[in-house]
């Protein structure tokens, strides 16, 4: 059996505060049987939110892994680290990667994929604009997990925008398809349910969406509602507010009996040009 679980946060600009937070909801997680696959989601900026862009140079060059491979190993669980900020392979002084590390139970790293767009949007809310490019370095590679019997896509909050990213995963093999986030309470409102389901729906994967949720240090409000939804585009479980976890059962039968039924992958008339990962 594989376990399907959301975690939703409202993180601090502090990575001691997260951990704690982190490991109390995971300690809450039912165990899974030794024979059993369970892969936990944690939002977008889960170990550092709320503070100042900047400050983020400094904690991307911590030992932020260590700390979240312990937390998998200790729970026995795979854990897609939502996305934590880290030095740049280019070694780029004043730019960090917005990435999504998975671990195993084990504790071992087994990917890791850098977010590709960056939210640098006017939005009508308290910040009014937000640069994130101004800190942090775009990725470029496109990332599929493979694990024992599902294969997982790996994307991060703003890249919902963007079916393409999500097509080349559903080509690439994608079951499954995470989806770390921190939207703002403005454009959570107008767009993060109807973006979900329509990633499902067009490429017939699980969705699981971990969000931040709530009012941070530096004002900024998050909209929460994570959520995991169906391949038929079925909101199977919904957090709204607060901190928590909601968790699925990933069905085999169901995602073939979808895929079987309406084989819109093998009707699409049109060729994807992104490239794909090395």
């Amino acid at each position: 059996m594989v376990r399907l679980t959301a975690i939703q946060l409202c993180s601090v600009p502090n990575v001691e505060e997260n951990l704690v937070s982190i490991d109390a909801e995971l300690a809450r997680l039912t165990p899974a049987a030794a024979s059993d696959e369970h892969i936990v989601v944690l939002p977008e900026c889960c170990l550092f939110f709320g503070g100042k862009d900047a400050e983020q140079l400094a904690v991307s060059k911590r030992s932020l892994k260590d700390k979240l491979a312990r937390l998998a190993k200790k729970y026995q669980v795979f854990l897609v680290a939502g996305s934590i900020p880290l030095v740049t392979s280019a070694k780029i002084e004043d730019k960090f990667t917005n990435s999504s590390c998975v671990f195993s139970p084990q504790g071992h790293e087994l990917i890791q994929y850098d977010k590709i767009h960056l939210f640098d949007v006017n939005v009508e809310d308290n910040e009014k604009s937000y640069r994130e490019s101004r800190y942090t370095q775009a990725g470029d590679k496109i990332c599929c997990w493979q694990a024992a019997t599902v294969n997982i896509g790996l994307t991060i909050c703003y890249d919902l925008r963007f079916p393409e990213l999500y097509r080349q995963l559903r080509l690439l093999g994608a079951d499954i398809i995470t989806v770390p986030s921190a939207f703002t309470v403005v454009t959570g409102k107008a767009h993060w349910q109807t973006l979900l389901q329509a990633r499902a729906i067009e490429n017939q994967v699980y969705i699981v969406a971990a969000g931040q949720q709530g009012t941070h240090l530096n004002g900024r409000e998050t909209w929460g509602h994570s959520m995991i939804i169906s391949p038929w585009g079925e909101i199977l479980s919904c957090i709204e507010q607060g901190i928590g976890s909601i968790s699925v059962e990933f069905s085999r039968h169901e995602l073939d009996k979808v895929r079987a039924a309406m084989p819109v992958t093998e009707h699409n008339q049109f060729e994807s040009t992104l490239k794909r990962p090395n």
